[in-house]
């Protein structure tokens, strides 16, 4: 079976811009869906789906589809562009500020409707996995917590824990296509 997001990705590397935009049509909704729900506010996610689209365009060349899934690819580097971003904030300090004038973290009503289809699926998934590899997707994948720090939170070796994710991503990925 072939792996549609891979091959425009393909095309992306040759230049290819109706794959790009084919790319952009299948992909966007998800990776922006990554990027709210780690970044949390709408324009900033809007600004790195952009910049994700860029490093794609520029980068495509790299992806290499024996590796991997061409949306795993995607992902990972959304996820990655997403925590170098919360890394860069400067540390938030409202003080005595009124708690009324505060901004609002919480998701838009649009951006809420649209994930609760998804969550109920994603829920029942998770629900399929072994309660510590669950805790150790959502550590990496929901919390941003490097491998090492979760390999030291669940005390197992290093590459123990890369198997568990890789794994735990397999069977997560197989119970959402089904």
């Amino acid at each position: 079976m072939e792996d549609p997001v891979a091959t425009h990705i393909a095309g992306c590397a040759a230049g290819d811009r109706a794959a790009f935009r084919a790319l952009y049509r299948d992909t966007s909704a998800k990776l922006m869906g990554v990027l709210l729900r780690i970044l949390r506010e709408r324009h900033e996610a809007e600004d790195a789906l952009q910049e994700v689209y860029t490093r794609v365009w520029l980068r495509a060349g790299r992806f290499d589809p024996a590796r991997g899934r061409g949306m795993t690819w995607l992902i990972t580097l959304t996820r990655n562009l997403a925590i170098d971003r919360l890394r860069a904030r400067p540390a938030e300090d409202f003080g005595d500020t009124d708690p009324d004038t505060a901004p609002d973290r919480s998701p838009r009503a649009e951006t809420r409707l649209v994930a609760m289809g998804e969550a109920r699926r994603v829920a029942d998934c998770f629900a399929t996995l072994e309660a510590d590899r669950a805790a150790a997707v959502r550590g990496a994948y929901l919390d941003g917590l490097s491998y090492v720090e979760l390999a030291a939170r669940h005390a197992v070796p290093l590459n123990t824990m890369r198997t568990w994710l890789r794994r735990s991503l397999l069977r997560l990925k197989e119970c959402i296509d089904a």
